[in-house]
């Protein structure tokens, strides 16, 4: 009897932070305030990652802003500057895999992402970077959609917009839960440590 050949992935879907482009909100808060014990007061204060997350799962920014100053007047300037200010939060591309994306993108490999990110503070970036994510045939961005991963959700929509089989997919997150959950919904994925090692994996699935 014959084997049954098992198709590798014919589409890369990216996450966007740590992986297509660097996110240090800490270097950006230090540029803000340069005192330790108060930067983490700050942080500790409004619990300022829990709160930023509530944005990356749909809370339109003006509403949570206008919330948080209210509670926390004293911190009203750097809230502000959180949506002023927040491409600083963005370091640049992370070293080699801009580079990856335009090797697949030269043999026609299509390409996707999945990003937490504001549905405010996309539009901006996504404008800035518009050659680089034109490479991309589409996003789905947490905040619009109103789902956060590694909820199985964002992904099941992702594939049904994508219109791509879980299996067709090699997905490629920094974090190892959403990883886990790519691959519980039945997607190929990758935890990403650098390009090289990136490069290896797309090689070894026949992607480059």
């Amino acid at each position: 009897m014959a084997k049954t050949r098992i198709e590798g992935p014919t589409a890369v879907v990216f996450d966007v932070g740590n992986v297509l482009y660097g996110w240090d909100p800490d270097a950006f808060l230090v540029r803000q305030i340069a005192d330790d014990a108060a930067r983490l007061r700050l942080i500790e204060d409004i619990d300022l990652y829990g709160w930023h997350e509530t944005l990356d799962g749909g809370r339109p920014y003006d509403e949570a802003a206008a919330e948080l100053s209210e509670k926390f007047p004293q911190y009203a300037d750097l809230i502000a500057a959180w949506s002023d200010r927040f491409g600083e939060t963005i370091s640049g591309p992370v070293p080699g895999v801009h580079a990856l994306v335009e090797a697949l993108d030269a043999r026609g490999v299509p390409l996707f992402a999945i990003t937490n990110f504001s549905a405010d503070f996309w539009p901006p970036f996504r404008e800035k970077e518009c050659a680089f994510f034109g490479r991309f045939r589409d996003v789905v961005v947490s905040g619009e959609v109103k789902l956060l991963k590694p909820d199985p959700a964002i992904y099941f929509l992702a594939l049904d917009r994508f219109r791509l089989r879980p299996d067709q997919t090699l997905f490629v997150d920094d974090r190892q839960i959403n990883v886990e959950a790519a691959l519980a919904v039945g997607m190929r994925a990758h935890l990403f440590l650098d390009a090289a090692d990136l490069r290896a994996r797309l090689e070894a699935e026949g992607l480059l």
